[in-house]
């Protein structure tokens, strides 16, 4: 190190090594540039000329329901979800990590020293004082810290498009219990209203066996039949009840302050009535019945879609983004097989005077300036392992994301076939259903004026019962595969985001601990990609 008082020159020198670096940086950069995935193979009959489903619908999917609760508890659910409010806290977490990668650009170690000291010379006291400000600077020759910077604003992006697919899957899990909530509602209903039906027909079986018309056998039946029914009661009530309890988790409240939202719709399918003392059900066409169920009618979608729908996914633009923050830690590694560059200085004050005199400041400045090197030569192969093993990780996200590709082609086809098929069941459901209301009315009639027999009104009773349920489940799968399509495409966070990452409150409390600068600024995430 060079002792020289700091003069002009002494300042020139120390910003061209400044300049040099940052010029060699730009000029280096170790390790690969990152080249994102070749383009995923989608099934051929996927025909973009033939979509159904545009980007603008698959944004809010929702609201083609038509249902403005569900309506309600998707948007509540984006405000309130505490699954969404820590990926907002992870955008926080990765935007001061890519504030510590930018600030290693810059002198990583400032340091102030002073010290007294007593020194006795020649018979004589002396006394002497010095102070400096050090400064040492890895200078950035490789592009290491570029590198670094590199991988953490991928990071950060990727924790963006992390925090929409959160929104995805917290709007479609929303949906998909808000559908079983109503499906099981409608059941529970349509139990209910056989229930009725199947007392008038003990009722009726008993009044038969007094007049000596039929056996105890039959009037047992007829019970038996019955506390079927109202045995199935508490199961369907379960259900109902965990489906709410689910939606309360998901909009981060209690089940109790989401029960008069949710009791907003009530079962209105006619129920039976008395008609010459045999019970009757009303027969409704199966186009009629969407106006009596409670279940969210699904929008009626065509068996194609957009591949490039598909690649929009949040979730696959989370892993090409792992991808991009791996391959600039690969450079990252690399960088230590070469010699390190260091640039130190100092500025200060020093100075000795007899015991007896006092401290001036002349002639007291100094500045020292000088280069350094580092090289873990020795090193080098627990190093060059190092990057072997980025490389491989780099290769395994690769992997990783073309198999989410995959992953994905595979829901959205077992949802656009599994839509497909339920609506083709429904068709025959809604049939059986109207059938076998005509055949429980015919068989009553004809019970009550001991035109048929016991067994053939019960097995009426009996498959009305179930056709009426299984045409109630049929319909609460087709919303449900339809939700399935909507997650499977991604789509659902466009309009949920648009607003604070990290509530008011929360930001309220992280500012009484820390200082947080700028970083908690009511900013919103409105889905735009990193700048290519």
């Amino acid at each position: 190190m060079l002792d020289a008082t700091p003069t002009g020159n002494t300042i020139r020198k120390l910003a061209a090594l400044a300049l040099l670096s940052t010029v060699l940086s730009a000029c280096t950069m170790v390790g690969p540039d990152y080249e994102a995935p070749p383009a995923a193979q989608l099934p051929e009959d996927w025909s973009p000329e033939e979509t159904a489903t545009e980007s603008e619908a698959v944004s809010d999917w929702w609201r083609m329901f038509n249902d403005p609760v569900l309506d309600q508890l998707i948007e509540s659910g984006a405000k309130e979800n505490l699954s969404i409010e820590a990926a907002g806290l992870r955008i926080v977490q990765a935007r001061a990590a890519l504030g510590i990668s930018d600030a290693l650009v810059f002198p990583q170690q400032q340091q102030v020293n002073s010290n007294f000291a007593a020194l006795y010379r020649n018979e004589d006291w002396f006394k002497s004082a010095n102070a400096s400000l050090d400064v040492g600077w890895e200078m950035d020759i490789w592009g290491k810290y570029a590198r670094g910077i590199e991988s953490a604003e991928a990071s950060l992006y990727a924790s963006i498009a992390s925090y929409h697919d959160v929104l995805v899957t917290i709007s479609a899990e929303i949906a998909r219990n808000y559908i079983n909530y109503r499906t099981a509602q409608e059941r529970i209903f349509l139990s209910q209203q056989n229930i009725a039906i199947q007392q008038r027909v003990v009722e009726m079986t008993q009044v038969q066996y007094d007049a000596g018309n039929v056996s105890e056998l039959d009037v047992q039946q007829a019970k038996t039949q019955l506390y079927a029914t109202q045995s199935s009661l508490p199961s369907l009530n379960i259900s109902r009840i965990q489906a709410r309890n689910a939606l309360a988790v998901l909009l981060g409240t209690l089940p109790e302050e989401i029960e008069p939202l949710l009791e907003l719709q009530q079962p209105k399918i006619p129920t039976f009535v008395d008609s010459g003392g045999a019970a009757q059900r009303e027969i409704m066409l199966s186009e009629e019945f969407s106006s009596y169920s409670i279940i969210p009618t699904a929008p009626q979608l065509e068996p194609s879609i957009d591949p490039q729908l598909v690649l929009q996914r949040p979730d696959l633009k989370v892993a090409e983004l792992a991808t991009r923050a791996q391959s600039a830690r690969i450079g990252l590694t690399e960088a230590d097989l070469y010699p390190q560059f260091f640039l130190f200085g100092s500025v200060g004050v020093s100075q000795t005077v007899r015991s007896s005199d006092s401290f001036s400041g002349s002639d007291a400045l100094t500045a020292n300036i000088g280069p350094g090197l580092s090289w873990n030569i020795f090193q080098y192969d627990r190093i060059k392992n190092a990057v072997r093993i980025e490389d491989a990780r780099f290769q395994e996200s690769l992997t990783n994301y073309n198999q989410n590709v995959l992953s994905a082609v595979q829901e959205v086809t077992n949802a656009l076939e599994g839509y497909q098929y339920t609506v083709d069941k429904s068709k025959y459901d809604a049939l059986g259903v109207e059938a076998a209301i005509r055949a429980f009315n015919i068989s009553a009639n004809q019970y009550n004026n001991g035109l048929v027999n016991y067994q053939r009104l019960l097995s009426t009773v009996e498959k009305m019962t179930l056709r009426e349920d299984v045409y109630a489940q049929t319909r609460g799968g087709i919303a449900n595969q339809v939700v399935a399509l909507y997650k499977a495409l991604g789509g659902g966070w466009e309009p949920l985001s648009g607003r604070p990452v990290v509530k008011p409150e929360t930001v309220e409390q992280m500012r009484s601990r820390t200082d947080w600068g700028d970083y908690l600024e009511p900013e919103t995430i409105v889905g735009e990609d990193r700048d290519e």
